[in-house]
């Protein structure tokens, strides 16, 4: 326990230094913007020249407050640490960051990678970003709105804002950093261990069943179907593995029955066993 809390508390602090470098070292010097809360920490640093570390934790804290109730206790310890850590150090790098490149596409490269990077370990700890989460909740709760149309919304009519302050040109590099992040996100919390779901209906269920537990050493579930149009009886196989081992199943299916139908969902998230190698 001690040793998972460790190692939570360093993916915390590193995310949020590499999170405040991005933001620090390529974001506000290349005078960019960002989506959500911290969009709007950046406007008001360029209005009014107030403290990004300052204004990311007053607008985060509001905000966590008024939406602790949409946190597990875990996630909210989480969050408040992760809150702060980014908060000190977007305070302490502030002065220390200077323009390493005059190219604003270079620029938006990195800062969508490093801020982008930061938050994924966040959030693999178990943190979250606080601020544009919360709102997010609040209009799903309040208006019907998808959590992820929600933070889209959010993201994109923050990005629009700045246009009066920033420019056309600098927001649509801004879109480019928030896209960016977005991916290294989905990265770093992913990883190489993105999974997939598949289903399998074969006329030689048994045999490709047989196959794929010796070839790939993997469990798969089986389960009982009915073809809506003949009415007969079929096996659906049912198996979670890596993105990067679709190409050894599908090989494997078609040396057996090459027109067997498979579909391919992405998974988003697992929890509990029977996922590993058998």
């Amino acid at each position: 326990m001690m040793k998972r809390l460790l190692k939570d508390m360093l993916l915390i602090f590193i995310g949020a230094l590499v999170f405040a470098l991005g933001v620090n070292f390529f974001t506000i010097p290349n005078r960019l913007s960002e989506g959500g809360v911290l969009g709007i920490t950046i406007i008001t640093h360029y209005l009014f020249h107030w403290s990004p570390g300052v204004v990311n934790f007053a607008l985060n804290a509001a905000l966590i407050g008024l939406g602790y109730k949409f946190f597990a206790k875990r996630t909210f310890v989480y969050t408040l640490i992760s809150l702060a850590a980014c908060s000190l150090f977007l305070f302490l790098t502030e002065g220390a960051g200077r323009r390493l490149t005059e190219d604003t596409l270079l620029a938006s490269v990195f800062a969508g990678l490093l801020v982008g990077i930061g938050l994924g370990l966040i959030f693999r700890s178990g943190g979250t970003s606080g601020g544009t989460t919360i709102l997010a909740q609040l209009a799903n709760q309040y208006f019907g709105w998808s959590i992820a149309k929600a933070m889209l919304i959010l993201d994109v009519t923050v990005v629009a804002a700045s246009v009066l302050i920033i420019g056309l040109e600098k927001a649509m590099y801004t879109l480019l950093v928030v896209y960016i992040g977005a991916k290294a996100i989905d990265f770093i919390v992913e990883g190489l261990d993105e999974r997939v779901a598949v289903l399998i209906i074969s006329n030689e269920p048994e045999q490709v069943l047989t196959n794929i537990t010796e070839k790939m050493s993997r469990g798969l579930t089986v389960l009982d179907g009915r073809g809506g149009y003949t009415g007969q009886d079929k096996k659906v196989l049912y198996i979670v593995i890596n993105k990067q081992e679709i190409v050894q199943l599908k090989h494997i299916i078609r040396e057996i029955d090459e027109h067997a139908y498979v579909t391919v969902h992405s998974v988003h998230e697992m929890m509990g066993k029977g996922y590993k190698a058998v």
